[in-house]
C-alpha cells in the first residue's frame, strides 16, 4: 500500500491550493481518510478528514471555513482543497488512510495505517 500526497507548492497569502492523496494497493472506499500537517520546528497537528461512509467530515479549528476534503471513488482520491490561505500554513501535509477508522478517533494520528510522503505548501508574500 502506497499513498501519495501531492499538489503543494508556493503561494500567496489569500490564495488557494489543492492537494490530492493517491493510493495504489489501496482502494480509498469505505476508508477512513485524514490529512496532517507539521510545520518546521512543531509537531504533527490534524487539519481535516473524512468517514469512511463518505459524508461526514471533521476540520480542525484552525483551518474550519477554509480548508474542505473531497473523496472520489472513480478516481481513488481524496482532496484537500485550501482557501484563504495564511502563512501559519505552510507546513508538509500529509495524507492518511484507515479501514476501520471511528468517526471519534479521525482527528488522532495513531489510528491510522497508512501514511504517505507529504507534499511542502509554503504561504508567503
Amino acid at each position: 500500500v502506497q499513498l501519495q500526497a501531492s499538489g503543494g507548492g508556493s503561494v500567496n497569502p489569500g490564495g488557494s491550493l489543492t492537494l490530492s492523496c493517491a493510493a495504489s494497493g489501496l482502494s480509498f472506499r469505505g476508508k477512513g481518510v485524514g490529512w496532517f500537517r507539521q510545520a518546521p520546528g512543531k509537531e504533527r497537528e490534524f487539519v481535516g478528514a473524512v468517514h469512511r461512509s463518505g459524508g461526514s467530515t471533521v476540520y480542525a479549528d484552525a483551518v474550519k471555513g477554509r480548508f474542505t476534503i473531497s473523496r472520489d471513488n472513480a478516481k481513488n482520491a481524496v482532496y484537500l482543497h485550501m482557501n484563504n490561505l495564511r502563512p501559519e500554513d505552510t507546513a508538509v501535509y500529509y495524507c492518511a488512510a484507515s479501514p476501520t477508522i471511528i468517526y471519534s478517533s479521525l482527528p488522532v494520528a495513531s489510528s491510522y495505517n497508512y501514511w504517505g510522503q507529504g507534499t511542502l505548501v509554503t504561504v508567503s508574500s
